[in-house]
């Protein structure tokens, strides 16, 4: 079934026959799905709530159906928290990038869109976290302790996102008082006009980050549609 732009009967299938030395692969297919379905959309934090919670649930289904040891399905849960790390975090970088032309252009942080836009940076770790002990909930008895030492271990240490979105926050707020030193400011009507368009810009920032990693001479994934 495809969900938000995801093949969950795909992701339940690799979890559920997994060997415990498949991990890294695991990781790699949460990882490739996280993004591509993030892709396929405005990168809206609804959005990203949507396709992060689809995807745990998928890799719980996918868990609670596996004949491994617990601690083998926890660890296989662990690559399937960084893998959608890891994907998240490419999100926060886009927002970075989107942020960072219109602050270079002029545009103040204290407009709405803009507002609201660094707001929601600052709640990806979270949403992270909420996706997963959602997951986590409705998983079961078998889950629990798998679950529960997956999300002790990561809110232990931190993620990947959690630190960028931190770092990219102040980045953000550095240069916005910086440009307001140099005296730069858009007209209203210029400004607005790109505050409008936001969530297409960083939408295809994401796609053109995730462009950038392929491998030299990859191709570009075909038709890539936009979801409100």
């Amino acid at each position: 079934m495809i969900k938000h732009g995801i093949d969950q009967d795909a992701l339940i299938t690799r979890f559920s026959q997994a060997g415990a030395r498949q991990g890294e692969a695991l990781r790699k297919a949460v990882n490739e799905a996280t993004l591509k379905a993030l892709q396929g959309r405005e990168l809206t934090l609804a959005n990203i709530r949507q396709v992060l919670g689809t995807v745990a649930k998928a890799a719980s289904a996918g868990a609670a159906g596996s004949t491994l040891p617990q601690a083998d399905i926890e660890g296989l849960l662990a690559k399937a928290f960084a893998g959608m790390d890891a994907a998240l975090a490419q999100a926060v970088q886009a927002h970075r990038k989107a942020l960072q032309q219109l602050v270079d252009q002029g545009a103040s942080l204290r407009e709405t869109q803009l507002k609201k836009a660094v707001a929601d940076i600052e709640k990806m770790e979270d949403s992270l976290f909420a996706a997963v002990r959602k997951a986590a909930a409705g998983a079961g008895p078998s889950l629990e302790g798998p679950w529960a030492g997956v999300l002790q271990s990561m809110q232990g240490k931190g993620t990947g996102t959690g630190a960028l979105a931190s770092a990219t926050v102040e980045q953000l707020m550095d240069g916005a008082q910086q440009s307001l030193k140099d005296g730069r400011a858009l007209g209203l009507r210029a400004s607005q006009a790109m505050l409008d368009g936001y969530s297409a810009l960083v939408s295809g920032v994401l796609i053109g980050l995730s462009d950038a990693l392929q491998p030299a001479g990859a191709a570009a994934a075909p038709g890539r549609s936009r979801k409100a």
